[in-house]
């Protein structure tokens, strides 16, 4: 199901100001850009430990509580009076014993490793007590309802609509959720430290389904045009983003039924959501009653196994002594779960139609069954052992109806770090045609025309476009258990062939960057590093959701689907939700 939460958001007056990109997207240099806008951008809280961020103390960019107030903006619908100000905000604890740890943040793109005197579970302590003072302080505020909030994103050749809510957890096994991209472990362990320590989910993933324009994507349509906004900001990329809230029981059933056998693919954020189903495990296994009904959890990837690591141990736990909490009825008994998006994680499903919360099968206001707590005597011993859904049992998403708003697909480049240009080239030459070519532009101008498989190799001294691969060396690189068309992949081409067959180097955090969508940037960054960038097509959407369906991911960091949601509109806090 597509839960509603209480939503946290910033008093600013000038909310675009306190957002930005998502984590995995800013650089050093983007963090002082993003605090140079405003001292409390919601960047503290996502890469607290970047080293434009260390030396800052968090009381500094703590305004006086009259000051929030006075940043309130009634026309936009912030909270604005005293009530509101502490409604739902928890208190700082006093002497905890934990201080805030310098360190740097472990992102997708391997930008900086974790200083080995920093232990996971301490890197985030800052985020959290920034978290809690700005609570406190009334910058961050929690709106008075559940809601599911409606998201725009609009600019030149930009429209794009959706909604964000609480999505229910699910396993892959399911088919309900479909990741199509691996996932590495560092990144996962670093998220969950993150969302583990701060207990909030402060940036959404962004799922797509195929909703033929239904029932939910109307009231999307409906709202968006006939509804006075929340939010309005306009980003430094040229992009307007406008938020709504929909708070009617009714409304939120009805977009609900909608979803209910819908499958979404997740176009953005692979690493959090890995990370939002560690950390079910992990509250499940601390909060659950012992009962005997239940299954064991089946082991997780090693990507998905992490976990914050305590001093002197490493940050990955094997998951296969965890349990999963006990199978709703249909699964125990053996049946096939056919629940869509719109299913709670614990097998209750959203009722169709709009009944009045209290009623039995009913919504609540907070988009949950009215029955679905009971565990007294009238419930069956099913529902007395299934364990009640916790917060840990969402996560934030934007769900985007992908036929009334089709996605833009973007190529993720990758730098290869000491590897020489001219090295890089006459290695290939073994495997590849080379053509050479003065400069970055023209190389992608070749790069364009050029027939897959394709790459273009560029460096300080110039490029190189590598096409018609050797049919025999490239047979026997790419694995025979995987289907044709993920080993027609530029991708998987690259993970399985090129870079250890060709460079005799693995695909990792250590040994290749990512760089997203900007080629001039790749080399840059080539150039800096004494290495070689390799500029990438992007792949196919058709290539992507078939890839999906037939349950195989494709290598980590393949995709950049697009426009990405802005974090920092709103969050969601365990507490508050």
């Amino acid at each position: 199901m597509l839960r509603p939460f209480r939503g946290v958001r910033f008093t600013v007056e000038d909310p675009a100001k306190v957002t930005s990109p998502p984590y995995d997207l800013i650089s050093d240099a983007d963090v002082r850009t993003l605090l140079d806008l405003h001292p409390n951008n919601v960047v503290r809280l996502i890469l607290p430990c970047s080293a434009e961020i260390d030396s800052a103390t968090t009381s500094s960019t703590i305004p006086p509580q009259q000051d929030a107030k006075a940043t309130t903006a009634p026309a936009t619908g912030r909270p604005g009076d005293a009530e509101r100000q502490t409604a739902g905000q928890p208190s700082r604890p006093e002497g905890d014993g934990e201080q805030s740890w310098p360190c740097a943040p472990l992102t997708p793109s391997g930008r900086r490793p974790l200083p080995a005197t920093a232990p996971l579970h301490l890197r985030y302590v800052q985020a959290r007590d920034t978290l809690r003072a700005w609570l406190e302080a009334g910058v961050l505020v929690p709106d008075e309802e559940p809601a599911l909030y409606v998201y725009e994103q609009s600019g030149p050749g930009t429209l794009q609509r959706g909604l964000i809510g609480d999505v229910g957890l699910r396993d892959p096994a399911d088919h309900v959720i479909l990741p199509h991209e691996d996932v590495m472990p560092g990144p996962v362990a670093d998220r969950l430290a993150l969302m583990s320590t701060t207990q909030a989910n402060l940036e959404p993933i962004f799922l797509l389904y195929d909703g033929g324009y239904g029932a939910a994507t109307r009231l999307v349509d409906e709202t968006a045009d006939n509804r006075p906004p929340l939010v309005e900001a306009r980003t430094e990329d040229g992009l307007t983003h406008r938020l709504w809230a929909i708070t009617d029981p009714a409304e939120i059933a009805a977009i609900n039924a909608d979803l209910h056998d819908r499958q979404a693919l997740i176009a953005d954020g692979h690493h959090r959501y890995a990370t939002y189903r560690v950390l079910q495990r992990q509250e499940q296994t601390t909060h659950e009653q012992p009962t005997t009904s239940q299954s064991p959890t089946p082991p997780a990837s090693p990507a998905e196994s992490a976990t914050p690591a305590e001093p002197g141990t490493s940050p990955l736990r094997p998951t296969a002594d965890e349990s999963r909490p006990p199978q709703s009825d249909r699964q125990a008994e053996g049946r096939t779960s056919h629940e869509g998006v719109g299913t709670s994680p614990t097998g209750d499903n959203a009722p169709p139609g709009g009944s009045e919360p209290g009623e039995g099968g009913g919504l609540t206001k907070s988009g949950e069954l009215a029955n679905s707590g009971r565990r007294g005597e009238d419930a069956s011993p099913q529902e007395r052992h299934r364990p009640v859904a916790g917060p840990w049992d969402f996560g934030l998403a934007l769900l985007v109806d992908s036929s009334a708003y089709p996605p833009v697909l973007k190529a993720i480049h990758r730098v290869i770090p000491g590897l020489p240009l001219r090295e890089a080239a006459a290695k290939a030459k073994g495997a590849w045609r080379v053509e050479d070519f003065p400069d970055l532009a023209q190389g992608l101008a070749a790069l364009k025309d050029a027939p897959d498989p394709a790459f273009l190799l560029a460096g300080a001294e110039g490029a190189h476009l590598l096409t018609s691969p050797d049919p025999l060396q490239l047979a026997r690189a790419m694995p025979a258990d995987r289907s044709d068309r993920w080993n027609s992949l530029n991708t998987s081409i690259l993970s399985e062939f090129v870079l250890p067959k060709v460079w005799g180097m693995q695909d990792d955090e250590q040994a290749v960057r990512i760089v997203h969508h900007d080629a001039e940037a790749a080399l840059r960054v080539a150039v800096s590093t004494g290495g070689t960038a390799v500029i990438l097509k992007p792949l196919a959407v058709e290539d992507v959701l078939a890839v999906a369906a037939g349950g195989e991911r494709v290598p980590r960091k393949s995709t950049s689907f697009g426009p990405k949601p802005r974090t920092g509109l709103v969050l969601r806090t365990f507490a508050i939700d």
